[in-house]
């Protein structure tokens, strides 16, 4: 019945049996017929036909929304099986580096044969704990990553801003350096502390860069952050002062489980280079 109501709906549409059976590659007698199959199962008139035209009963009207619901609830079940029939890696990324991550998804739906990607935005040590317990495929993470881990395609992400309290001494400067540091407290990620800065540092989890904003607005501390996240943060409560620390950077890579290299891996690892060597 899936194909007469297919014909119905097309009719419906079109209000024209001949140019409803050029859609879909019949003869208009086959068109015909395959309508009046589904109004003799129905026990319903679908359409008044005449010489000069073709219209819709008020039963067809009334059938209409169903059988567009029907073509629609069959186009997805078609979606979603080829959905799930086609090789999926599970990414885990930051949220700082959510384009890329997208960008990446982006080169594998496109590639033949299609590779699906689920992405998880996840901290560094979230991330890490999910890919030591293989819920993800692969991770992006800030290094140096845990040593159990193969990591490849490494970039950097410069740090070249300062989030320091509204009302804090910094917050009017057109720009702060290192040596506004002095007697201060910066929030520092906990995997790695910022080379070359003074003061006194107060670790936060990495790649938290959300819960460590919120310290910074209620004065625990200040927070040396990429552009990237002063682009996409507004907040009344923080302000961003652009910083000068002398190449200040975070480097992420990929990494995955040396136990769990796959075809789709590898291809992974190169949308991953291509996405970085394009951008």
């Amino acid at each position: 019945m899936l194909r007469e109501i297919q014909c119905f709906t097309r009719v419906a549409e079109r209000l024209s049996f001949s140019a409803a059976a050029a859609d879909l590659g019949m003869s208009q007698p086959a068109m015909s017929q395959a309508v009046t199959r589904l109004e003799r199962a129905t026990g319903t008139r679908l359409f008044e036909r005449s010489a000069r035209e073709v219209r819709l009963t008020a039963q067809g009207k009334a059938l209409l929304a169903y059988a567009e619901q029907v073509i629609e609830s069959v186009r997805a079940f078609g979606d979603e099986a080829a959905r799930l029939a086609r090789p999926t890696i599970h990414l885990a990324y930051p949220p700082l580096v959510g384009a890329l991550a997208a960008r990446i998804a982006r080169r594998l739906a496109s590639r033949t044969p299609s590779i699906g990607v689920e992405l998880r935005a996840a901290g560094r040590t979230a991330a890490a704990q999910a890919l030591a317990d293989h819920e993800v495929s692969a991770a992006i993470l800030a290094t140096p990553a845990p040593a159990q881990f193969v990591t490849a395609a490494r970039f950097h992400v410069t740090v070249d801003h300062l989030a320091v309290p509204d009302g804090h001494r910094l917050a009017a400067r057109p720009r702060a350096s290192a040596a506004d540091l002095g007697g201060e407290v910066l929030l520092t990620p906990a995997s790695r502390p910022w080379q070359g800065l003074p003061g006194r540092p107060r670790l936060v989890a990495d790649d938290d860069f959300a819960a460590a904003l919120d310290l910074v607005a209620a004065g625990a501390g200040l927070l040396p952050i990429p552009h990237l996240l002063v682009r996409t943060v507004r907040r009344d409560d923080v302000r961003f002062v652009p910083l000068e620390a002398g190449g200040l950077r975070i480097t992420y890579a990929l990494a995955w489980s040396r136990e769990r290299v796959t075809p789709e891996l590898m291809a992974l690892v190169q949308a991953v280079q291509d996405a970085l060597w394009t951008r």
